[in-house]
Formats: structure tokens, C-alpha cells, sequence
């Protein structure tokens, strides 16, 4: 009887552990409990330990063989067969040798650690390799998915075939979502499978039918239609959108997605994706013909292309138009894509090495906002060269950082021509343990050759500035030891000197020069600027100490601190055009604070506020309450002096085992009025999910609001159905996920 088991387990438990993985969907943390009652590795006999773990065991409790012209080889009294982990029994087995065949019947079962299959009976062809199960039901550990079969069979060659199936991930006796077919063929090899007849209940209701698909097996991709997407707006009506999948080659791919509005029309959207050895990229293309609102065609492009070359080069081309102004304040959908006032178009390169990487592009811009004016648009860049070198350990120990330039600006109105600047620097780092110090001059020099100057204004003006500066701090620690968690805080003073005498530069233009947000980063800059247009003459000292409280055990960071200012110990003239005479003796102070509460708190504080009673220049605070995964609290608070002053709070919250609330609502104090709120509720059961999510948000740059609704209903184990609710709900709140719990 060797033969017989080796036979047996040679095909039945390699194909079965096949078909394990064949129909095996994306892993989910599923809870409802499938398996098929009684597992036969808790009735068969202990396995006697065996040198060779390939082995097969065989166990029956009665052997009968007939000899002469008909032989054959009866098992009963309850067989059982075991290699490794892997288990098939029978309440008995027939072996015919003129056929080739064995019969099992009686309670046939299957199983290994992540399958369990049962049938009535189940006939294996040795010359064909074949293995088929009658009447079997099956269960698949990998996403806790169970199913029935009238016939199960499975070829040597890896094909599977199932005849009158039924699949699904709810429990026994619970079929709230079933998936049906007249038959289905899983091929390993091509990593494709095909359904004929496929029906998709949901609670008793037909919601899918399909008389042919097509899918895929493996992570391979597969052409096909990706998950409909349903919902409404006030600004376009009702909506659907049919995404369809065509896997062109193994690196091309598209994606065609026709998106019906019941009040514009028709819109198809096209994304086109590639990847070579050398060049990577995507096309974006949609369109709409006669918006039924308008009666304009309408029309979007966006081009993204990346090419890495052997020589440490890159290529980057970016490309958006749109066909008006108001494109994606009708269409774009969302709060982000209608505040867009300018589209960018450019062509990129970069080269690097070990001291030296040079970046290079031309660079132009669609204005869609009609409220800017030409005078206020952007400058082209036509184009732009940059260059920044460095080199350490040079003489005793200094390092030479070398920044390059050129660049011309082109806009229809004002100014416009070269400018070309220079700026190396030489640094002498002395660093020791919890000790640095580092001095350093730089010279700076700026040259324009200008076209379009106002009367009285040089075309060809220039600058030469010398900048000394020393850069010193400490960083010192102490150990905390009186609680279980051993703790570190650091003391990290540091100061900035910064010299920089004064030169006229009131005859230069301001091609892309600002005075930036005061920040942390901006604290330590040896410039008041950005940009190189001006440069603050100044004599000044910034300061900054920074504390922090880090677990020893862990090297997380529960608690930092910092708050920092400049003093400035003369009065600088250098300014922009338009701004104020600069008179500070110092800046705004600024403090950032952010610590780690109770293992689920956490809260961040950033403030500047100015000296001699100026107040609080702006301010944001953000606290998260976070027990558990699907327990979030989100409180947040802006502040911009004269411009902004916002609430925010976001939550995802359980009402009960099965139903979670969720939503957020961001208010403008300034403008009196909400800028986006939405609110919804979660459905989740063992098997099946469900998303009801209602929004009204700021669609457009005048105010004009949009409401739309979204229902979002997932199979686990499948796909789902609806809109595409759960992505605005993890971009709304923050730490959300989606995933089933």
C-alpha cells in the first residue's frame, strides 16, 4: 500500500495547497469564524516522529486486497493520510489498479494549516493527475473565506475547475453577501481566472451580474473593469464613474474612465502609465464634450516623465493645461484642486557626484485665477542653471561650499532679463563631543542684465557682499531615573552671528525674492530674504535652545521643546519694494512644543508672538486623543494675524461594536462660516462594511459651496461598491484608517 500513498499524496496534497493559493484575495483581519466544524488533525492519531519529514503516513483501520483477473485494494475502518502538516482522510478508500484510480468516500476531507476541504466523495486519475471532489465545501484560511462546490477538480498541470459555486466570507448560516457562478477555471500557469454566470448578492438582492469575467489569480496584473464608483453633487449632479483596466504589456498599462454627471454630460478620463529601464512616467488626459451647464467642450492634460541615465543624469518633464479657468472648480472635486491658481509646465535636469550636483530647467506657468493680474503672475524662467558644490576635509579640517546661478526671467509686463549670481563660502568646522563651532565668510556676488527698466534704472546693475557669520552650540544630557522608564533630556543651546554690511541695492529688480514666515529654520538663516534679489544688511545674534526627553529602552522622542530670536544690533535698510522700513531691534520670539501623553496623547504647539505689547503674530496647536486604532479625537487651532483664524476637529468614533462615526468640521472665525464639514456612519460586520458619508465643502476661490453625498459599501474578501468614501475620510482625518478592523 506504499504506492497507493505516495500516489496519493503526491497529487492530492501538492494540488490542494495550489488551489489554496488560487483563489486565495487580498488578506484581511477578518473575525468571522468559517472553518468547517471539526478540524480532522484533532480525531486522527498523534504522527509518529519520522527522519524524513516528506514522508507519508499511512492509517486505516482495515486492509482488503483481491487478487486474480480484477484486482483491487479496499482501506476502511477510517483512513487517514499525513506528510508534514498536511492532512486527507476518508471513512474509506478504493484502489483500483486496471484504472489507476482511488476512490475515497465517506466524510473526505482535506486540510492543512490554512485549508479545510469536505466533500462526499472524491476520485483521483493517476495517468491524468487529476483530483475531483463531489459535493465539496472549502475553506480558506489566508482571508478566512469559505465556499461550496458541486464539483471540485484540479489537473496536474495546475488547472482548477469548479462547477456551481457559491463563495463568501460571512460566517455559516449568515450568506449576507454571496458570490455565485456556473463555473470557474483557475489557471496557475497563466495566473488567470475565468467565471461564466457570476451573480453578486447582497442581503438576498442582486446588486452585480456578469455572464463572462476575466481575472487575475496572482499579483500579476489583469485587464478588466476596476470598482464602480457612485455619487452626487450640487455643482454636477448625480454621478458614476466605470474605471476600466487594460494591462497593455508588463510595463504599460491604462486606465479609461468614463465618469457620467447628469447635469454636464458625459466625461472620460484617461491615464496612460509606462516604465523602461530608462524612463518612467504617466499621461493624463480628460475630457468633455458640450458641458451641458457651460456649452464648452472642456478639457485637461497632465504629463509626468522621469529618465534615469547610467551617468548620474536626470531628465524630468511636468506639463498641466486646462482648457478654462474654472476647470477644476466645476470638476476637480475637492477643496485643494479648486484653490489651484497657477499650473506648471517645465523641463528639469540634474547631475550629481560625490561635491558637486548642477540642476537646470525652463520653466513656465498657466495662470487659471482671473482675479491676478499680469503684473502679478509668476516669472518664466527661460531658463534656469544652479550649481552647488562642497568639499570637506580640506586645510585643517575646512570645508568650501561653492553656489551657482544663472537665470532668466521673462513675463509679458515689467522687468524682465538675467540675473547671475555667485556665492562661495569658507567654513572652518571645530567640532567636539557635545560641542560645535563653526566660523565662516562668504562673498556674494549678484549681476543683472535687464530689459523693459523704468526711466532712471542701470540695465546692468550688480552687487558684492561679504557675509561672516560663527555658528556655536552645545548639546548637553542628563539621565532621569526616578520613574520605571529610564529617560534622557538634552539641553541644546545654540547661537547664530551674523555680519553683513549695508549697499544700496534699491536699483536691483525682485524677480522671486520674499521675506518668508518667521520659523525654526528660518531662525538660524543668514538672510531675512529669500531669494537672492536682497540681502539684509545686518549686525544681529540669532538664539535658540531646544529641549528634548527621549526613552532610553525605546529611542523615542516623548518630549521637545524650543524657543529661539534674533537680536539685531543694528537698524537695516534694506528693504522691498512697497514694505515698510525695517526698525526691529529683534524678532518675534517663536516656540515650538510637542510631547507624547499617556501613550495616546499627542500635542503640538507652534507660537510667535512679537515684543512691546505687538501680541501674537500667528499660532497653531493640534491635539490627538487616540485609545485605540478606531478611536481617534483630532482638535486643531490656526492663527494668522489679519488673514486667518481656524477651528478644526475630526473624529472617528464607535457607537457600538458594529457602527463608528466619523467626521470633521473646519471653521473660519474670520469668515464666520465653515469651510469644509462632513459627517458619516461605519457599518462593519465580520464580512461586510458599509460607508454613508455626507459633505459640503468650499468649492470655488468666491465661496461657492458644493454638497456632496457618498455611499461606500465593501465585501470583504472582494472588492467595493460606491464611492470612493474611505479616501476622503483618511485625507480629512488624521490617523484614519481604513483597514477592516
Amino acid at each position: 500500500m506504499g504506492s497507493v500513498a505516495n500516489l496519493f499524496s503526491r497529487y492530492l496534497i501538492t494540488s490542494i495547497g495550489l488551489f489554496g493559493l488560487s483563489i486565495a484575495h487580498a488578506a484581511d483581519p477578518l473575525v468571522c469564524e468559517n472553518a468547517l466544524g471539526t478540524r480532522l488533525s484533532d480525531d486522527a492519531p498523534r504522527a509518529v516522529p519520522l527522519d524524513n519529514p516528506d514522508a507519508v503516513q499511512l492509517e486505516a483501520g482495515r486492509v482488503e486486497a483481491q487478487l486474480g483477473d480484477d484486482p483491487t485494494a479496499s482501506l476502511s475502518g477510517g483512513i487517514v493520510l499525513r506528510r508534514a502538516d498536511k492532512l486527507a482522510g476518508a471513512e474509506s478508500a478504493r484502489y483500483d489498479p486496471a484504472t489507476r484510480s482511488l476512490y475515497l468516500s465517506g466524510d473526505v476531507r482535506y486540510e492543512d494549516p490554512g485549508t479545510q476541504i469536505r466533500s462526499d466523495s472524491a476520485e483521483f486519475e493517476y495517468d491524468s493527475g487529476q483530483i475531483g471532489f463531489s459535493g465539496a465545501e472549502f475553506w480558506m484560511g489566508s482571508n478566512n473565506s469559505r465556499g461550496a462546490a458541486d464539483r471540485l477538480q484540479i489537473s496536474q498541470d495546475g488547472l482548477l475547475q469548479l462547477d456551481n459555486v457559491s463563495y463568501t466570507t460571512c460566517p455559516p448560516g449568515s450568506n449576507d453577501w454571496l458570490l455565485l457562478a456556473s463555473d470557474i477555471d483557475l489557471d496557475s500557469r497563466s495566473g488567470i481566472g475565468t467565471a461564466r454566470g457570476v451573480k453578486l448578492r447582497f442581503q438576498g438582492i442582486p446588486i452585480l451580474y456578469a455572464p463572462y469575467l476575466s481575472f487575475p489569480i496572482s499579483d500579476a496584473r489583469k485587464s478588466g473593469m476596476l470598482t464602480p464608483e457612485i455619487g452626487s453633487t450640487s455643482r454636477s449632479g448625480n454621478e458614476l464613474v466605470v474605471p476600466l483596466y487594460w494591462n497593455i504589456a508588463p510595463n504599460y498599462d491604462a486606465t479609461f474612465t468614463p465618469r457620467l454627471l447628469t447635469d454636464r454630460g458625459l466625461q472620460l478620463q484617461t491615464q496612460f502609465r509606462y516604465l523602461t529601464k530608462i524612463h518612467s512616467g504617466a499621461v493624463d488626459a480628460e475630457y468633455l464634450n458640450d458641458d451641458s451647464l457651460t456649452g464648452e467642450t472642456r478639457s485637461y492634460v497632465g504629463v509626468d516623465h522621469t529618465s534615469l541615465f547610467r551617468n548620474r543624469l536626470r531628465g524630468q518633464v511636468e506639463f498641466r493645461e486646462v482648457s478654462d479657468n474654472q476647470y477644476f472648480e466645476d470638476l476637480g472635486g475637492s477643496l485643494s484642486t479648486s484653490t489651484i491658481t497657477h499650473l506648471n509646465r517645465a523641463l528639469r535636469f540634474d547631475y550629481h557626484t560625490e561635491n558637486l550636483s548642477l540642476f537646470g530647467q525652463v520653466q513656465d506657468y498657466q495662470t487659471i485665477d482671473d482675479a491676478i493680474a499680469d503684473v502679478d503672475e509668476p516669472y518664466r524662467r527661460l531658463p534656469q542653471l544652479l550649481a552647488r558644490g562642497r568639499w570637506p576635509g580640506l586645510w585643517l579640517g575646512s570645508t568650501i561650499n561653492l553656489d551657482g546661478e544663472v537665470v532668466k526671467f521673462d513675463r509679458n509686463v515689467g522687468v524682465t532679463g538675467w540675473r547671475f549670481n555667485l556665492a562661495p563660502e569658507l567654513k572652518l568646522p571645530l567640532e567636539r563631543p557635545g560641542l560645535f563651532f563653526t566660523p565662516a565668510i562668504a562673498l556674494d556676488y549678484t549681476s543683472y542684465d535687464l530689459s523693459n527698466t523704468e526711466p532712471g534704472q542701470r540695465d546692468n546693475p550688480e552687487r558684492v557682499l561679504p557675509i561672516a557669520s560663527v555658528d556655536t552650540g552645545l548639546v548637553l544630557e542628563r539621565l532621569i531615573n526616578n520613574s520605571s522608564r529610564k529617560r534622557i533630556q538634552t539641553l541644546e543651546p545654540r547661537l547664530l552671528y551674523v555680519h553683513v554690511p549695508f549697499e544700496d541695492q534699491s536699483d536691483l529688480p525682485v524677480f522671486d525674492t520674499i521675506t518668508p514666515d518667521l520659523n525654526l529654520v528660518q531662525l538660524f538663516r543668514k538672510n531675512r530674504f529669500l531669494g537672492v534679489d536682497r540681502i539684509a544688511d545686518t549686525d544681529q545674534l540669532s538664539v535658540g535652545i531646544t529641549s528634548r526627553v527621549l526613552d532610553v529602552a525605546t529611542g523615542e522622542e516623548l518630549m521637545s521643546g524650543t524657543i529661539g530670536q534674533i537680536r539685531y544690533f543694528n537698524t537695516s535698510n534694506v528693504s522691498l519694494p512697497s514694505a515698510p522700513d525695517f526698525t526691529d531691534e529683534s524678532s518675534d520670539y517663536i516656540a515650538e512644543l510637542r510631547f507624547l501623553l499617556l501613550r495616546n496623547v499627542n500635542f503640538d504647539l507652534g507660537h510667535q508672538w512679537g515684543t512691546r505689547d505687538r501680541g501674537t503674530t500667528q499660532s497653531q496647536a493640534r491635539l490627538q486623543y487616540r485609545p485605540a486604532d478606531n478611536r481617534i479625537i483630532n482638535l486643531a487651532y490656526r492663527f494668522r494675524r489679519d488673514s486667518l483664524e481656524q477651528g478644526d476637529v475630526s473624529w472617528s468614533w464607535p457607537l457600538s461594536r458594529k457602527w463608528n462615526f466619523v467626521g470633521r468640521y473646519n471653521y473660519s472665525f474670520r469668515d464666520e462660516k465653515a469651510l469644509e464639514e462632513f459627517y458619516g456612519l461605519e457599518y462593519e460586520s465580520c464580512c461586510w462594511g458599509l460607508r454613508i458619508v455626507s459633505r459640503r465643502y468650499i468649492s470655488t476661490r468666491d465661496g461657492t459651496r458644493d454638497t456632496t453625498y457618498g455611499l461606500q459599501l465593501v465585501l470583504k474578501g472582494m472588492a467595493s461598491v460606491g464611492t470612493a468614501a474611505d479616501k476622503l475620510l483618511e485625507r480629512g482625518i488624521l490617523g484614519y484608517s481604513a483597514e477592516p478592523r
